[in-house]
């Protein structure tokens, strides 16, 4: 089977994340432009209901999985891998029975009760279906990141938006005269069509490249497998107590939002618009750059693990200060960017210029974000998942009870929420950050740090200049174009004349090596 370099199969996942959140972003202005702020925040309303169900589906499998199939392939155990495999496929096609029975069950009573909007349980019941889907699919990604061979996995993720742009359209628009909560629906069975047509290109894919085959001598193969599923278990359960905190604090948070804002005296209605504002407009803006740290992430656990099974610790400090670089060097940028330009981007996007004080709120924080996903995979690759559940605990009881306290002041309403948001993200950055240090003894580079600092301030300088150059009413598409190119170049020529950034490390990108030869 393919095998990538870290870097290799890092760049792939990050050209991928790429694609797939430029793919999302249509997504997500195709369904706003159609269903308006109220039926998006009656469809982020079952969102967290479907990260959830995905977290317990998973069972933290995919880092489970990765981590032992790379440790079995640096070992040459190839009968260990197939044991991972069938153990794997076992557990998560029964938790999925169970959750799909449990789903079905208790929709009503948590869109009627919890929601406070009973329109919620028509998005809600149209994800049921996913719970297989994303089982099987958990199985297949966490194989194929452990063998690390990223091409599939970055495929498959591109394949699932691009089938859910082709349906959500046709979904939200046959559905809205029933009203927006059947559209809400109807973008959530294009949620499930994407995820299914994703899974049957991964099998696809696995079963033309396998150098096993699983039928064959399978309950022979089960000899050992509780020592295999006590193995899965340890790696599986702290990651997904992390996972499974921040699936439980997302699934909470609009129910406390909404009960909050009722406190503060604000209508059911406009609650879940501002909502939908908030969660459906600002923050997937937040998680746009984050696709860089993400594909990281991803090649970071396998990574790690097999430098770590064989003692390499000087391999696990260079990977970890290369990661945290690249961090720090794209959220620099686009701090700058959502800050500056929050009112043109959204209004260009969502035409919800309202929503640009809140995006002004979070985006000097959203660079702990950047930083808080490859410090979790590196805890969870050093077998250290349970601080980073602990890490998460601590900040999701933060952002619950400072939404709670703050929310539910009239004076701030939804704006007390964001200022939650930051207060979680800052806090388990910085949690994550000790619990590696304390690890490897890992610290930041602080000429990258000032020097990035000092860039970026002189990049906000020349992004003010060009917003009140060029961004107009009239012309507001073409100047932001024109602000936006402006902005990245002098940020990068800032890069370049503060040595942050050399030709050698353009270099090293597949694609453009032979430009440099």
């Amino acid at each position: 089977m393919t095998r990538q370099t870290f870097f290799a199969g890092a760049l792939m996942l990050i050209a991928a994340g790429l694609i797939t959140r430029i793919l999302g972003f249509i997504n997500k202005i195709v369904v706003a432009r159609i269903m308006g702020s109220e039926g998006m925040g009656l469809y982020m309303m079952a969102v967290p209901s479907l990260l959830l169900i995905i977290t317990l589906t998973q069972l933290g499998l995919p880092v489970a999985i990765s981590k032992l199939i790379a440790e079995a392939e640096a070992h040459g155990e190839h009968e260990r891998k197939k044991r991972i495999l069938i153990v794997s496929l076992i557990l998560t096609g029964s938790l999925s029975i169970v959750l799909t029975t449990a789903m079905i069950a208790f929709a009503p009573l948590l869109a009627s009760f919890l929601l406070t909007d009973t329109r919620a349980i028509y998005p809600l019941m149209a994800i049921i279906p996913i719970v297989p889907i994303v089982a099987l699919s958990a199985v297949m990604r966490g194989y194929f990141q452990g063998m690390q061979n990223m091409r599939p996995i970055a495929y498959s993720q591109v394949i699932e938006q691009v089938v859910r742009i082709a349906l959500v359209a046709f979904c939200t628009t046959i559905f809205l005269p029933f009203g927006v909560e059947f559209a809400a629906a109807g973008a959530m069975i294009s949620v499930v069509a994407g995820e299914l047509v994703s899974l049957l290109y991964v099998f696809y894919v696995f079963k033309n490249k396998k150098t096993m085959r699983i039928r064959k001598n399978f309950f022979s193969a089960l000899e050992g497998g509780k020592r295999t599923l006590k193995d899965l278990m340890a790696i599986a359960l702290p990651t997904t107590g992390s996972r499974l905190v921040g699936s439980v604090s997302q699934f909470l948070e609009p129910i406390i939002v909404a009960q909050s804002l009722a406190i503060a005296g604000v209508a059911t209605v406009t609650a879940t618009s501002q909502y939908g504002e908030l969660v459906g407009f600002v923050v997937p803006l937040l998680f746009l750059p984050a696709f860089i740290t993400q594909g990281l992430s991803v090649s970071l656990v396998p990574a790690i693990s097999e430098a770590h099974s064989k003692g390499d610790y000087g391999m696990i400090q260079r990977r970890l200060q290369q990661t945290t670089k690249i961090a720090l060097l794209s959220g620099g940028i686009s701090v700058v960017i959502l800050y500056v330009f929050a009112v043109p981007l959204l209004t260009l996007m969502y035409e919800a210029p309202q929503a640009a004080v809140y995006l002004k709120v979070i985006a000097p924080f959203c660079i702990f974000l950047y930083f808080q996903m490859p410090l979790q995979s590196v805890l969870q690759a050093l077998n250290l998942a349970k601080a980073a559940m602990f890490n998460s605990l601590i900040g999701a009881v933060v952002k619950m009870s400072a939404i709670a306290f703050l929310a539910s002041r009239p004076e701030l309403g939804i704006m007390g929420a964001a200022l939650a948001i930051c207060a979680s993200i800052m806090l388990v950055t910085l949690l994550h950050f000790i619990s590696v240090s304390r690890a490897v003894g890992f610290t930041l580079n602080v000429k990258d740090w000032s020097g990035t600092l000092l860039v970026t301030i002189l990049t906000a300088g020349v992004a003010t200049l060009a917003f009140r150059t060029f961004i107009t009413a009239e012309q507001m598409l073409t100047g932001t174009l024109i602000s936006l190119t402006i902005t990245v170049v002098s940020y990068f020529v800032g890069l370049f004349v503060f040595r942050l950034l050399h030709i050698k490390n353009i270099s090293r990108i597949p694609i453009l090596q032979s430009f440099f030869r």
